[in-house]
């Protein structure tokens, strides 16, 4: 049973091993080889290998193979008594036969005649026990009845337990019961509170509570980029990094080295710097080691700040996602997220990730090009005197024509000019295409549930969909990571935000079938028509696309001009961001109206009957859709109608009163 699924499972994994083509998706410069953070040692190899459905397809042939062994040998260890067969006799043998037959093997098996031992044990437990069964009347007919001389035979279980548990002066009862309750019952609980004391303190993103509790309130709306790094250093993972005092004087001399990257107010310098290092020791070491990454002085540090800064780094990725979410959460009293600090902190991510100084990034497009290999300050100022002022107009160069600039101006070699070019076709260039509607309506109306579709395509010269950014500097492995936000820059209010991956192509095609299905069947869509959207969906994902969506409340009337900002936290000057017009009309729903809410929801004006209410309403919702005009007239309208109604209601209890 288990080879029926297990066989031609196994022949189509290997059949798709073997032709599928494995693409590389790490930059493959010279920079990046050097780093050897994505060269496969013997162990990487083997764990690449050695995944959940790998693992459980070995387990499982392991498995069958151990069953086919326990079966063959099986087999000949259990074998059903057969008198007839023993003696050498066919079923029904007379009973002179069976005493020739008896008298034959003797001669042969008795133990006066043959001396092997195993002769003597087959012929007691085989031949003597057959030739009494078939002579014995009893035996013959228990073994006609039950097909074993000795009745009905009876199945016996049992746990085998290792001997010292149960011979140990007497007391195996207590020796046992002491196992039972310390392995199945001590053993998990203690295991249980260890885990729970644990995961209490961290959330799923193995970020610890601490640590939010202190995003969540440093944060503020108008939280610059260049302060932002203030606000990241305060967590508590980082507050738990050692401090020695043989880390002093490195740590004195890293201050001196990057003390124009700390924005000291160089007026009251002395003040400054006294206020500097009366922080946290932990925190100002934990900043001194980010801006060693960040200005590549990490070669100069000590074996234990070189460690500790490893460190840091390996938290930075993790904690700057819990950051940015800090600052998306909704704070006004609309449900809106902060743009400015979540702009900042994708700022610090691109920055720590490219090793690329805070500094570079005020002077306008300096950033870009410090990313690529082989740049420096120096060649970007040469670069960019030969009319070469943005990294988005070197990009836009051809090949033949970078390579003469670069060999001419920089006096980069052959290899040195291929590394940039590898590292150019790795930047990814975006582009998103944002819609914003309310389902089942053409036009957006205070208090709608507005839908946001945002189509996300990425495309690249090496044509890569998912891939890891060139980052020599950066000692660990960092995944893409792409954050969709609609904002409104006048009020600093991001309305709608959703992050994006494009290494994980399968559940990208869960999500934007789930969204679509669910979408379609919002609209009432015959299925034939959802299931189109869904293959065109599933077709855009499979070509490099990701579908953002979600929901916000439509605000007060008026014209919004909101921009979609799609920000990569691992590239500098790969942003975009484009415009969108959201225009939002007045209320003219039925059901809306001020008045008097009663218990069940509905609103009566001035006395008026549910019923007609809403007649009058959706007369209100034809007319004075529109115009301003006609929005007098129905008020007008509802004046005089109101009118009836009170002298009709005044009637009707003066008639009442009278009664």
């Amino acid at each position: 049973m288990i080879a029926l699924p297990l066989v031609p499972y196994t022949i189509l994994k290997l059949f798709r091993a073997a032709s599928k083509k494995t693409k590389c998706i790490n930059c493959e410069c010279s920079d990046c080889s050097k780093s050897g953070k994505y060269r496969k040692s013997v162990f990487k190899r083997i764990m690449s290998v050695s995944t959940c459905g790998n693992l459980t397809l070995v387990l499982l042939w392991v498995i069958m193979a151990i069953l086919v062994y326990y079966i063959k040998h099986m087999n000949s260890e259990i074998q059903v008594f057969e008198p007839f067969n023993i003696l050498g006799l066919e079923p029904g043998a007379s009973d002179s036969e069976i005493k020739k037959a008896y008298r034959r093997l003797s001669i042969q098996y008795h133990p006066d005649k043959n001396p092997d031992p195993a002769a003597h044990k087959y012929f007691v437990e085989s031949i003597s026990k057959a030739y009494q069964a078939l002579t014995d009347p009893i035996s013959r007919e228990n073994y006609e009845k039950y097909g074993h001389p000795d009745g009905r035979q009876g199945f016996q279980m049992g746990i085998a337990l290792p001997q010292f548990l149960l011979n140990i002066d007497g007391a195996s009862s207590g020796i046992l019961l002491i196992w039972i309750v310390g392995v199945c019952i001590l053993l998990p609980l203690v295991v249980a509170v260890v885990y729970l004391s644990r995961s209490s303190k961290y959330t799923g993103n193995y970020v610890k509570n601490d640590t939010l509790g202190a995003y969540f309130h440093l944060m503020k709306p108008s939280l610059a980029p260049s302060k932002v790094m203030e606000v990241f250093i305060k967590a508590a993972e980082f507050v738990e990094i050692p401090v020695r005092r043989s880390d002093d004087e490195p740590l004195q001399k890293l201050f001196m080295a990057v003390r124009s990257e700390l924005n000291l107010d160089l007026k009251n310098i002395k003040k400054e710097q006294a206020k500097f290092w009366k922080q946290h020791p932990a925190l100002v070491k934990t900043e001194l080691l980010i801006q060693a990454h960040l200005t590549h002085e990490t070669t100069n540090l000590s074996p234990d700040l070189e460690r500790d800064c490893k460190r840091v780094l390996e938290l930075a990725p993790r904690l700057l996602e819990e950051l940015i979410k800090m600052a998306l959460i909704p704070r006004t009293n609309k449900g809106h997220g902060w743009l400015r600090p979540a702009i900042g902190v994708v700022e610090l991510s691109q920055s720590i990730v490219q090793a690329v100084p805070l500094s570079a990034r005020k002077a306008e497009g300096i950033a870009p090009f410090l990313q690529l290999p082989h740049f420096n300050d120096d060649i970007v100022k040469k670069i960019t005197r030969k009319k070469v002022r943005t990294f988005h107009e070197l990009q836009e160069m051809t090949i033949e024509e970078r390579a003469e600039l670069f060999s001419k101006v920089a006096n980069f070699s052959a290899a040195e000019v291929q590394d940039v070019e590898n590292v150019l076709k790795l930047i990814p260039s975006m582009t998103v295409e944002v819609t914003c509607g309310t389902e089942g309506e053409e036009a957006i109306q205070e208090g709608d549930v507005v839908t946001v579709q945002a189509w996300v395509t990425l495309k690249r010269a090496n044509a890569l969909i998912g891939a890891l950014p060139h980052a020599p500097n950066y000692p660990f492995h960092k995944e893409e990571n792409f954050w969709c936000l609609l904002a409104d820059t006048n009020s600093n209010s991001v309305w709608f935000s959703q992050k994006i991956s494009f290494m994980d192509e399968a559940a990208a095609v869960s999500a934007a079938s789930t969204a679509i299905e669910e979408r379609m069947e919002v609209l009432g869509a015959s299925p034939k028509e959802t299931s189109a959207a869904i293959r065109e969906a599933v077709e855009k994902v499979k070509n490099g696309c990701r579908l953002a969506m979600g929901k916000f409340l439509a605000p007060a009337e008026g014209n919004y001009n909101l921009t979609c900002y799609l920000l990569c936290d691992s590239w500098i000057g790969c942003d975009k961001k484009s415009s969108l017009k959201l225009k939002v009309l007045k209320r003219t729903r039925a059901g809306i109206r001020g008045g008097q809410v009663t218990d069940g929801g509905s609103i009566l004006e001035d006395g008026i009957d549910d019923e007609e209410e809403i007649e009058e309403e959706e007369e209100e919702d034809i007319d004075s859709e529109y115009s301003e005009d006609e929005d007098n007239q129905d008020t007008n309208k509802m004046g005089r109608a109101n009118g009836k109604v009170r002298e009709k209601s005044g009637s009707e209890s003066s008639g009442s009163e009278e009664e």
